[in-house]
This record gives C-alpha cells, structure tokens and sequence, in this order.
C-alpha cells in the first residue's frame, strides 16, 4: 500500500513536519510494509518556509530584525535549491507570536522587519521572493515593510512619519523614489490564506484586528486609517488595492506588497503544491493523509486539507483527514473531496492537555484508521 501523507501545522503544538512524521508511525503500527510518503504542506501562513525548503533541498537563512514592536528578534526565511528563490513569513518577523498578549499593540506594531527580511533575500541575489501572509501582529497596511525597503512617507507638513497604524491616516505624500532598485528586477508572489480586502466588514481591521489586541475603537481608526492609505495609494501611484482580493492578509501587508512591490496575489495552497510537485506524488499513491489544526467551516476557503483534496480527486485518490480539533456538520467538506473527517482527540480534555500529547493523539488516531482500513479489506474478501 502506497499511503501520501500531506498535513498542515498543528498551530502552537506540532509543525507540519511532526504531524507527517505521527501520522507516518501510526500508518507503520497497523501496516509495517507500506510506503509512505511524507510532503508536509502550508497554506500560507506559518510553516510555508519550512514546507518549502525541505521540498526543495533548501536551506534556512537566520536575521536579526526589528520585530513587531520594535524589539530586535530572530527571524527566519529559505532559500531554495535554485539559489535565487526565497521564501518568506511574515510571521516570523513581524508575527503575533512575538509578542505577549498584555502587549499586544497593532496601533504600533510594523512589518519593517518583514522588509529587513525582504532586503537581505536581495542581498543574497534573490529575486524571486514567495510571501507568506499568515500569522502576523501588525495593520499596517504594509507600510513598515516599504520604509524598510526605502519608501517614505510624509503628512501634510512635510514631516516623515514613524512606524506602525496610528498615523497612517496622516499620510498626505507617498515617496517612492528611494525604493530599492532591485525590487524592479523580482517576481514576487504572495501565498495568501484568506481572501479579506483592506477596509470594511471583512477587512483587515475588522476581522482580524481583535486577535491582534484592538478595542471596538481601535478596529474603526485602523480601518478609517488603511482607508485613507489605500486611496492615497491609488491617487499618488496608480495602483488600486482598497478592494483588492487578499489586500487585507497580514494586516494590509497583501495590499503593501500589490502596491510596492507589484506582486501578484496567489492562493497559497495551490502555489505550494504546485512548487512541491504534490500532483506527481499522488498518481503513485493510494490513499491519501492530510489534516490541520482545527478543522471547521474556514477549511473550504482556501485552507490546506482543502487543497490536498482537490488534486487527490482529480486523479481519484481516497482522502482522509486528521485534525487536531474538528467541528461539526461538514457534510460541504465531504461533497468537497474529504472522504473522512476525524479528531485527534478521543476523549474529554482539556486543550492545554490535547496539545502537550498532541503526538501521540495523532499516532494513535492513525493508527485506529488504519485498522479500520484492514477490517474492511478483510470483510470486503469475505
């Protein structure tokens, strides 16, 4: 039996890698001579950097940068094996995992060390450059991420202005002049998660501004604020991002990139398995594994068993999917491709409980599918 097995990161407990690897074991308890292949994938947000440098015999490259709050912080990002390929997160620089939630601040908090991580994937002569916009702690808009690359912006007496959301409703000139020639020279594609434009109800500020620490009122100013950012973006340089599709990810970083950058916006789950070759390991394979942390209604829009799914049924492959968390009344994700839909966790606990034996729930879980898989092909020959 060839068994695939592709998951998604079990956020804050398992990488994608260490759900593979679980699933792998629980595979081996019940069927010790099958073969299994491991792809563990991303959709975008965090984990794509380490999804796609292992596809690709890549390696890490490690930064010190500014993050989200203005403390220095460790950051990470891939080159693949082509040498001129990188792969980017923001949430490893400007990530809302870097800061505490009593500091959560996203009136100040700034991609500039995204931008710093931009730069010295330039330096290293990369100049195609896949950003990954899940994760971050920031809002706004992309604009620290543009000053670390040399864009500078002003209000109305001419004053440049610092960091972070609060003044970017004071912008009044956008100076592009000092932005680093080489970005002229890049493809840049975003790997996106969600689809949010910048402003509105389903903007940045509105839908995921909350998780980043903002009040009812902080949510209306930085949205009044991307507002005012994203037309003076489309006066002053002609690029139109206040309702682009995923202008929103990242805090507004996806409009940043579109407007500064010129990148094109790419569903992140079908770009990774694209440059993963997931298409070619399927047609070699039997059955297929994928899962996530949680999986519930957002797992149609664009998440990552999703994605596994559609490739698998394309060449008619069984899928099933083992998530950390599952919700209930997924009849859509059945008809969309996910053959069975199975929690990691088998009895009542509590969630800190579920994540420190997250292994071996997934090992265990595995390994009960796999049983059932057995049963049935013994019951099928009788």
């Amino acid at each position: 039996m060839n068994i695939l097995v592709a998951p998604d990161s079990y956020k804050g407990s398992l990488t994608a890698g260490e759900v593979a690897a679980c699933m792998e074991d629980g595979i081996l308890r019940v069927f010790p001579d099958a073969r299994v292949v491991k792809i563990p994938i991303a959709d975008g947000g965090e984990g794509t950097v380490e999804a796609l440098v292992n596809a690709a015999n890549g390696r890490f490259v490690h930064e010190r940068v500014m993050g989200p709050l203005g403390d220095p912080v460790t950051a990470c990002f891939g080159i693949l094996d082509d040498g001129h390929t990188a792969v980017i997160e923001i949430a490893s620089a400007s990530g809302l995992s870097l800061v505490p939630a009593r500091s959560l601040n996203p009136m100040a908090a700034t991609t500039y060390g995204t931008g710093q991580l931009i730069r010295a994937a330039l330096d290293r002569g990369c100049r195609k450059l896949i950003i990954g916009l899940g994760g971050s702690a920031t809002n706004d808009g992309g604009a620290g991420m543009a000053q670390a690359l040399g864009v500078k912006f002003y209000d109305a007496s001419g004053c440049e202005i610092g960091l972070g959301a609060e003044r970017l409703g004071e912008i009044a000139r956008i100076d592009v002049s000092g932005l680093d020639p080489r970005v002229a020279e890049c493809e840049v594609l975003i790997a996106g998660d969600v689809t949010n434009p910048l402003c509105g109800p389903d903007g940045a500020s509105a839908v995921y501004g909350p998780q980043k620490g903002a009040t009812a009122e902080m949510v209306r100013l930085l949205d009044r604020n991307l507002l005012h950012y994203g037309r003076l973006i489309e006066a002053q340089l002609g690029v139109r991002v206040v309702d682009a599709e995923g202008a929103g990810a990242g805090g507004g970083l996806g409009a940043g990139l579109i407007a500064f950058l010129s990148a094109d916006m790419r569903r992140g789950i079908d770009l990774i398995l694209e440059m993963v070759q997931f298409e070619k390991r399927v047609r070699e394979a039997d059955l297929v594994l994928t899962g996530e942390g949680r999986t519930d209604s957002q797992t149609a829009f664009g998440k990552a068993p999703l994605g596994v799914a559609g490739v698998a049924k394309i060449h008619g492959k069984p899928v099933i999917c083992i998530s950390g968390g599952v919700a209930y009344q997924l009849d859509d994700l059945h008809d969309l491709g996910l053959d069975g839909i199975f929690g990691a966790v088998q009895s009542p606990m509590s969630l800190q409980e579920a994540m420190a034996n997250a292994a071996e729930l997934v090992r265990h879980t595995t390994a009960e599918i796999m049983r059932v898989i057995r049963l049935s092909k013994h019951v099928l020959r009788n």
